[in-house]
């Protein structure tokens, strides 16, 4: 790492940061407040792995953040919440048999988790005030109380679901760069109601919250 001198000291350079997340209002609400790089690489984990392994491709990065809007898990995470995910899980990819879901790990092939750094949580965190838990990436939203309650079973630590995270995460594992998933929760997990979502409130603790955090990604690892 090359170090620059400042004021007769030498310093660390920032972090370069890359922030995914899937849709233009998502992005602009980041941008606001967080004077990294901010794309919209689209809906669902295989947009969103294509389009991050994409900007990978194009530039070093030292991080990789998914960030946008989700559902909480009543009572875990209300309207409002912002969850940093100290796990990025698939929580559906795998296959149904009459036992039940199997992951797909537990039919003998790849991965289903990617864990961000513990430092980097903490510290996101701490920054923030927000939750930490599993984030759920899902390809198709929940709008039942059986599949939350199904969700909350198989996944004790869910605080929310999203559908980009997981496909984030496996981009930035295949370039060995850490990644990152903040959600600012917009409706419950649950039942569709779509009279019950604050969209605009959520990207609202979403831009307040990287805000808050942008000190803590463009330090990370410099030092």
């Amino acid at each position: 790492m090359v170090l620059q001198a400042e004021e007769g000291r030498l310093i660390a350079p920032s972090a370069r940061v890359l922030v995914a997340t899937a849709v233009p209002a998502e992005r602009d609400a980041v941008a606001r407040t967080f004077p990294g790089e901010v794309i919209a690489v689209g809906v669902g984990p295989a947009r969103a792995a294509a389009g991050t392994a994409t900007a990978l491709t194009k530039a070093p990065y030292d991080l990789v953040v998914s960030a946008g809007i989700g559902g909480g898990f009543a009572p875990h995470a209300p309207v409002g919440t912002l969850v940093v995910a100290d796990e990025i899980t698939a929580a559906d990819l795998g296959a149904e048999t009459p036992d039940g879901f199997l992951p797909v790990t537990d039919l003998g092939f790849g991965t289903v988790t990617h864990l961000p750094p513990a430092a980097l949580v903490r510290q996101a965190a701490e920054a923030t005030g927000a939750r930490t838990g599993a984030v759920l990436t899902v390809s198709t939203v929940t709008g039942t109380a059986e599949r939350a309650d199904e969700l909350r079973r198989r996944h004790p630590t869910a605080l929310a679901e999203a559908m980009e995270g997981f496909g984030v995460a496996e981009a930035a594992a295949l370039h060995g760069v850490p990644v990152l998933e903040v959600r600012a929760v917009s409706n419950p997990v649950g039942p569709r109601d779509r009279a019950a979502w604050r969209i605009g409130e959520a990207l609202q603790a979403l831009a307040e919250g990287f805000g808050k955090l942008a000190p803590v990604l463009e330090s990370w690892k410099t030092v």
